[in-house]
C-alpha cells in the first residue's frame, strides 16, 4: 500500500470494529459536499466498517451494505449525497470510465472511494486518504491529506473537531 511521501500523519490505534465506527463517526463532523475520501487497506482491514461510521455520524440509521458487487452505494440523507465505491473488483481502470461514475465525483457530494488504485489515474485527487493496516491486535489508520482544502479540514479538525466549509 503506497502512502504518499512528505505527508503529516493523522495516526488512530482502533482497539476493535465499535472504534472503528466511532472515528468514522467523528469524522462524519468534519465532512461537506465536494470531499472525495479514499479508503485504502488489505481486505477486511475496516473500510466499509469505517464508512458505516461516517454514514452513523452522518445520522443514516438503515443497514449499510459493502458495495463491493454493486460498485456503489448511494445514500441520500437530507440534501447530501454520499456515493460509497468499491473498485475492488475491476480488472482494467477504464472500466471506472465506462462505468459513468465521472459525474458522481461533483460539488455536491461526498465521495468514498475503496480500492481507488483499480481506477488507475482516472480519479479525482483525494482530499483525504485513509490507510487501514493491521498491527498486532489492532488496527492502525493513518489520514493524510492529499489536497489544500483536505489539509484545512484536518488542521480544522484537529483544533476544533470539525471541517470548515469552503
Amino acid at each position: 500500500m503506497a502512502h504518499p511521501s512528505g505527508c503529516d500523519y493523522i495516526t488512530y490505534n482502533l482497539a476493535n470494529e465499535s472504534a472503528t465506527v466511532e472515528l468514522g463517526q467523528k469524522i462524519a463532523t468534519m465532512l461537506h459536499p465536494g470531499l472525495v475520501i479514499f479508503l485504502r487497506g488489505n481486505l477486511g482491514a475496516g473500510k466499509t466498517t469505517f464508512a458505516r461510521g461516517i454514514l452513523r455520524g452522518l445520522g443514516y440509521t438503515e443497514k449499510v451494505k459493502s458495495p463491493t458487487y454493486n460498485l456503489i452505494e448511494v445514500y441520500k440523507i437530507s440534501k447530501l449525497y454520499l456515493y460509497h465505491f468499491d473498485f475492488y473488483r475491476f480488472d482494467d481502470p477504464f472500466e471506472w470510465e465506462e462505468a459513468g461514475f465521472r459525474e458522481y465525483f461533483n460539488a455536491e457530494s461526498i465521495c468514498l472511494v475503496e480500492w481507488p488504485e483499480r481506477a488507475g489515474g482516472l480519479l479525482p485527487t483525494a482530499d483525504l486518504g485513509l490507510f487501514f493496516q493491521f498491527h498486532e491486535a489492532e488496527r492502525v489508520v493513518k489520514i493524510c491529506p492529499g489536497t489544500d482544502v483536505g489539509r484545512q479540514c484536518l488542521a480544522h479538525w484537529n483544533r476544533s473537531g470539525k471541517c470548515p466549509n469552503p
